[in-house]
């Protein structure tokens, strides 16, 4: 075949032939010479490929020994995958978040550090460290909302709320993304670098920021060893993640995983335990390790140290005062609960504040700084704030085991120029006023300052405040009762001094359980602090402190759920006994479409443009209505696309679509679960917290009669608690 490409290129070939010839020859010839060269194109192309894989192996030697290799690291990947992926994922669950705790703590001290470098240089300039008092936090905290608000609306506060409300099976769009999660990063981090004029935390955050990295850790799970089986893994990996986001913040993996259960979940499988606290383990030792490798600490230790007298830490009549702590915090926690939620619904309701927070959020939070930053300025109200402290050094300082009373009847009558880190309590101690005085004006102005802060739309925390305040009430019952009894009290002729930091180390773990509504604040304190020498009287003003809380207040999680309106539900409470006799009758909804199963395309078509739910019953027949099945949506939607109505002419291009029924061409989904029209609300509850329902059927004797969803529910119960 070679041949007939030089013939036809020669000229005389074609000058001696006629036109005839020359076109009955063309289309031959052309032929043959595109056959001849697409022939030698396939042959360059082979021996191209040929040289490639010839490269190839000359860059890939000891193909036996790759192959071996190869087979060796399958082999370790199924032995590592048999023992369980979860332990993996947990572990680097833990590492990453303590390494993120750790980064942000490094860099938030770096940053007050210059704050406070700041103050000191200026000197006796009042002017100039008033400016740079205000203007720190304010243009941080102004960043930190416009930052996080530009990214994505969804990153402000704490996000435990939303979380709570993922839960239950709710889906929240951009709450778990990692977009989410740069833009939670680094406003927490301009929030907390803002000092502790600001009185915010970083808990809730991490929690927030704990579970977007178990959602993307669970996203690689599954593109490597596919999806999970069983459907509650993931629900149970977002209550470990909570618990790890904890564990990093304070170091105690046991009140972390306890914290997370009680917050998180309404109902928690004792099974799965053991991922709340493998997690929340790894995360806690690596979190302190970092501490140890940085030189801040010799070795591993609690985060906040004391220095309690351990022999005989508290007399048997100081019990009488410690529940009157838990009265006392119990108390103050409700006032805070309303006020926090009155507030919070005020913002949002009030048409300049709404004006401003949905125009220029960063505006608002400045002046909200600008307020709260110039009455905490030390040299103005500042002084009896204690405003020069961290959120860690006024913990560590109303730990303090000495009674500042005795203390400061020697100090002399000028005030520091420096912090002392091993006399905080100086900064408590005024010459203008007692000790008594400057903790309760702490606690009356840190009251509103806090309220007014949550309202905040950037990303903050609000436990390490709460537990701060709660010391601080605790830390003035305790002085109070050493000043009532200087010498302690007489038991049996022994006297027993009485200690003050117990009393904070109380009351921080009773007024924080009563606005959280947790009982694991107890041991939360225990683990902070490393010390269980009050673990009697403190777990006694918790439980006092709870018992008041939960009977006049919702927790602060559940206020902002009602606040936000988040499709949560609520909680039926233990006074609420009427739940029992509301049956599901009174409140389901009865006006339901229903499917037959022979269902024709022109009845499904009329029902599925007449409601937008994502499922429809299927019934035996319209007039008995007894319940066969579900179908969903889109289920229907391909029915119609691939069925035609018997009514309209088809044309012969038209008979390739079906005119069946609905049980011929459609799948129908057996009903696992329905409600009786008899059951209980209370019962009814129940069953949507434990089952995570958004919707079910309600029947009588196999009959459809209604459905329920969570809205039904809602209103079912707010009508029990307010019949109003």
């Amino acid at each position: 075949m070679a041949f007939w490409p030089q013939l036809i290129c020669e000229d005389h070939f074609w000058t001696d032939l006629s036109e005839q010839r020359k076109t009955l020859l063309w289309g031959p010839l052309k032929f043959l010479a595109g056959a001849t060269i697409m022939e030698s194109l396939v042959i360059e192309q082979g021996e191209a490929e040929d040289k490639l894989l010839a490269q190839k192996d000359v860059l890939r030697p000891f193909p036996k020994t790759r192959r071996t290799m190869k087979a060796l690291l399958l082999g370790v990947k199924g032995i590592l995958f048999r023992v369980g992926d979860d332990w993996y994922f947990l572990f680097a669950l833990g590492v990453i978040m303590a390494l993120i705790s750790f980064s942000m703590d490094f860099t938030v001290s770096k940053l007050l550090n210059a704050q406070r470098w700041l103050q000191q240089e200026l000197g006796d300039n009042t002017l100039l460290r008033y400016l740079s008092w205000v203007v720190y936090p304010i243009a941080l905290i102004a960043f930190s909302t416009g930052f996080a608000q530009s990214i994505t609306p969804h990153s402000g506060g704490s996000g435990i709320p939303e979380l709570k409300t993922i839960l239950t099976g709710v889906i929240l769009e951009e709450y778990l993304t990692i977009k989410n999660f740069g833009a939670k990063v680094v406003g927490l981090t301009c929030t907390l670098s803002a000092g502790s004029a600001m009185f915010l935390g970083k808990v809730g955050p991490f929690v927030h920021l704990s579970s977007m990295i178990a959602a993307y850790l669970g996203r690689m799970r599954t593109s490597v060893t596919g999806p999970y089986e069983n459907k509650s893994k993931e629900h149970e990996m977002l209550v470990a993640a909570a618990a790890v986001g904890v564990s990093t913040v304070f170091g105690a993996p046991i009140s972390g995983v306890l914290f997370s259960v009680e917050v998180m979940s309404s109902h928690f499988a004792v099974r799965n335990y053991w991922r709340g606290f493998f997690a929340a383990t790894c995360g806690a030792f690596m979190f302190r390790l970092l501490a140890v490798f940085n030189s801040e600490q010799e070795t591993i230790s609690a985060v906040f140290k004391t220095n309690f007298k351990i022999t005989f830490p508290f007399d048997l009549p100081e019990t009488f005062f410690f529940m009157m702590l838990g009265v006392i915090c119990g108390t103050v926690s409700c006032a805070y609960l309303f006020c926090q939620r009155w507030l919070l619904g005020y913002v949002r309701r009030n048409p300049y504040t709404t004006k401003l927070m949905a125009n220029d959020k960063p505006m608002y939070s400045a002046l909200v700084g600008l307020l709260i930053a110039s009455i905490t300025f030390p040299d103005f109200l500042g002084q009896y704030l204690a405003s020069r402290l961290t959120m860690k050094e006024l913990l560590v300082s109303l730990f303090d085991n000495r009674t500042w009373w005795n203390l400061s009847q020697n100090m002399s009558a000028s005030s520091p120029m420096e912090v002392d880190p091993n006399n905080l309590w100086m900064e408590w101690a005024n010459p203008r006023i007692s000790i008594f005085g400057t903790l309760a004006f702490f606690i009356v102005m840190k009251f509103w300052m806090f309220t007014l802060a949550t309202t905040l739309p950037l990303p903050a925390g609000y436990f390490m405040p709460v537990f701060v305040y709660g010391a601080a009430i605790g830390r003035l019952v305790g002085e109070t009762v050493a000043y009532i009894f200087p010498d302690g009290i007489t038991t049996d002729g022994v006297v027993n001094p009485i200690i003050p930091g117990g009393y904070a180390l109380a009351g921080a773990a009773a007024y924080s359980g009563a606005v959280t509504h947790t009982l694991s604040t107890a041991l939360l304190a225990f683990e902070a602090t490393g010390q269980l020498a009050h673990i009697l009287p403190v777990i006694l003003s918790v439980l006092i402190a709870n018992a008041i809380a939960q009977k006049f207040q919702p927790s602060f999680y559940d206020g902002t759920i009602i606040v936000k309106k988040l499709p949560y539900l609520p909680r039926i409470r233990s006074r609420q006994i009427d739940s029992y006799k509301v049956k599901t009758n009174e409140f389901m909804k009865t006006d339901i479409e229903v499917l037959p199963r022979d269902a024709s395309f022109d009845h499904v078509l009329q029902v599925i443009t007449s409601s937008d739910d994502a499922e429809f019953p299927v019934v035996d027949n319209t007039e008995a209505r007894v319940l066969v099945g579900t179908v969903k949506r889109s289920y229907l939607i391909t029915f119609l696309e691939t069925h035609e109505s018997n009514q309209q002419p088809q044309s012969p291009e038209q008979k390739t679509l079906c005119d069946g029924s609905l049980s011929d061409g459609c799948r129908i989904d057996p009903v696992t679960f329905q409600l009786s029209s008899w059951m209980s609300l209370h019962e009814a509850h129940h069953l949507f917290e434990l089952l995570n329902l958004q919707r079910a059927f309600v029947t009588e004797v196999g009959k459809i009669v209604g459905y329920v969803t969570r809205k039904e529910m809602r209103k079912a119960i707010e009508k029990l608690a307010d019949p109003k």
